[in-house]
């Protein structure tokens, strides 16, 4: 059974053009190689033929693995969720208590995380150790270094 993800609606489009182009370019574009192998004549000793189809086989599993997540993916329609906690698509500005470093992150789904442009996955560390906190709030996140708090300074849609 596959997993539900949730992303916004920048983000499965995203997705759908990634998979339009794998269907209409690069599979033509493999097609064409492995037709361009095959002429060349001895199939058995064709090291372009095996590379073409190999990369083929490649191909397929990821348009495949992609149609799975597009199929399984819901657009969140955050004009119904709640500003009063962290939730995917909050804008949260936290502060890092002990050094008092402020600093402000969107959480998205795991495939739109995008670390410079702020955005991160609800999946990660701090993602997970934010969600579901309200403002003022202390977020305990286990880090390699070990625990670090953050307060909630604000939230935002």
């Amino acid at each position: 059974m596959s997993q539900i993800s949730y992303y916004t609606e920048e983000g499965l489009k995203k997705l759908k053009d990634e998979l339009h182009e794998m269907k209409t370019v690069q599979r033509p574009s493999i097609s064409k190689q492995i037709a361009e192998a095959r002429d060349k004549g001895d199939l058995s000793e064709n090291a372009e033929y095996d590379a073409a189809k190999e990369a083929q086989g490649i191909l397929e599993m990821k348009i495949s693995k992609l149609e799975n997540v597009i199929a399984n993916a819901r657009i969140i329609d955050d004009s119904k969720m709640d500003n009063n906690k962290v939730f995917i698509l909050s804008k949260v500005t936290i502060k890092n208590v002990k050094n008092g470093m402020e600093v402000a992150y969107t959480l998205v789904a795991e495939n739109e995380a995008d670390l410079k442009a702020k955005k991160i996955s609800v999946d990660s560390p701090i993602g997970k150790g934010l969600l579901g906190k309200a403002k003022g709030d202390i977020a305990d996140v286990q880090t390699p270094n070990g625990i670090v708090q953050f307060e909630i300074i604000n939230i935002e849609r």
